[in-house]
């Protein structure tokens, strides 16, 4: 048995504990896993190891948070993030449990945020937003439940009429070739590229065309 000699609070980091025992520094504690220690308190070799477990588990779910804060993540990319930085499966699993309960952690929800980003900035097709959601650890079932409301042409609407701002100055042919192209890296269909297209280049001329009637013109 060892006995807590001392508990001090952290110069540097008011948010820790130095724990010392017989007299010496033993480790530092986060306040949450220092809970409940108190000077003249014994502790055997398995209550220090619970102590320094929890102290892990703890770290372990802060870092979590950390990652988590930046946008929505799924279970997958957690579990591969904290996996990364070499905690135990075991701390994994439980901080993952923890977040899941917490409600901080739902795959169908990020799906759901991802298509949506998706479709406001970077319009994708079904079969490329199924393919970064699987890559990112979704369940294909939430997969399919979340792609499922895609609407490929609007998708693909808007990603043209994103990127035709670029390409006004081409002629039709080579207008045609690129954005065909790039819809298709997308994930479209050549169907859905080659109609998108079309209809893009046909506004773009229509719009042309207003310009130029101007009201001299018409006299």
């Amino acid at each position: 048995m060892r006995n807590i000699t001392a508990l001090e609070q952290q110069k540097r980091n008011k948010d820790r504990v130095s724990v010392f025992l017989d007299g010496e520094f033993a480790f530092g504690l986060t306040l949450e896993a220092a809970a409940g220690l108190r000077v003249g308190q014994e502790l055997s070799d398995e209550a220090i190891a619970q102590l320094q477990d929890r102290e892990t588990l703890i770290q372990a779910r802060q870092s979590a948070f950390h990652y988590i804060s930046f946008r929505p993540r799924s279970i997958v990319e957690v579990r591969r993030n904290l996996l990364g930085k070499e905690y135990d499966e075991v701390i994994v699993d439980a901080v993952i449990a923890d977040l899941i309960e917490r409600n901080y952690l739902d795959d169908e929800e990020f799906a759901t945020y991802w298509v949506e980003q998706r479709e406001a900035f970077k319009p994708r097709s079904r079969l490329a937003l199924r393919q970064e959601l699987f890559e990112k650890g979704v369940p294909r079932a939430v997969i399919a439940r979340v792609v499922e409301e895609v609407d490929e042409s609007d998708a693909a609407a808007n990603a043209a009429e994103r990127r035709s701002r670029r390409w006004t100055h081409l002629e039709e042919d080579e207008f045609r070739s690129k954005m065909i192209g790039y819809l298709r890296r997308r994930g479209f269909s050549y169907q859905i590229a080659k109609e998108t297209t079309e209809e893009v280049w046909r506004n773009l001329a229509e719009h042309e065309l207003k310009e130029n009637d101007t009201p001299s013109q018409r006299r």
